[in-house]
């Protein structure tokens, strides 16, 4: 009896503290895990620190804003076959069909983020623009550079869309602009004419 009255104190401790650790650990693993709505917050202030509307940077080289540093990740061939207006070549890429290997090329990789780092003391926006909407290429130099401590911008397009593609992402009332206007080729980035062409980018926090 008396050894039953011992044991009871005992598994009554035990129990307490395991409800009392489980609920710890609940409202633990709670409280650190996102709800839908923290998502959905998250993404659209990632949406907004990294992308860069086309437009914007359109309306910036129209009128001769000097606040940012265009870079294309495409191959110097591509490049100096033909790139956006401005935009200096920093290429991820050997050749238009070989990409740098980040894991295996230590050369290259240190290239990369040497070449980023000359431009970040200039204190401008770093935009990257690669080959189309869905390339990953931005993507993964981002990454990269983050990791480094250097951190860049996106353009909302690729060299396609913009090339290629010029009335897909411009407005209606954008038409008499002309893509031949706002490319060229050479090794030279080339500088933006100024000019005053219609664009949605209106005075205001959501223009753009």
């Amino acid at each position: 009896m008396k050894k039953n009255a011992l044991l009871l104190p005992i598994f009554l401790s035990s129990l307490f503290g395991a409800v009392l650790g489980g609920a710890v650990i609940f409202f633990s693993i709670s409280s650190t895990t996102p709800s839908q709505n923290d998502l959905i917050r998250d993404f659209y202030l990632t949406e907004n620190a990294v992308h860069v509307s086309p437009h914007t940077l359109r309306k910036k080289m129209d009128k001769g804003e000097k606040d940012f540093i265009l870079v294309d990740l495409r191959s110097s061939q591509e490049y100096e076959k033909s790139h956006i207006i401005g935009a200096i070549n920093i290429p991820a890429y050997i050749d238009p069909n070989t990409s740098v290997s980040l894991d295996k090329d230590k050369e290259q990789k240190e290239r990369i983020i040497k070449e980023f780092n000359k431009l970040a003391s200039a204190e401008k926006d770093i935009i990257v623009y690669c080959y189309s909407i869905p390339c990953m290429t931005g993507r993964k130099i981002g990454k990269l550079l983050a990791e480094n401590g250097l951190y860049v911008k996106h353009l909302g397009i690729g060299w396609n869309e913009w090339r290629y593609f010029w009335n897909l992402w411009n407005h209606d009332g954008e038409t008499p602009t002309k893509f031949e206007d706002y490319i060229i080729g050479g090794r030279d980035p080339g500088v933006p004419k100024i000019s005053e062409n219609p664009s949605p980018c209106a005075e205001g926090e959501l223009g753009c």
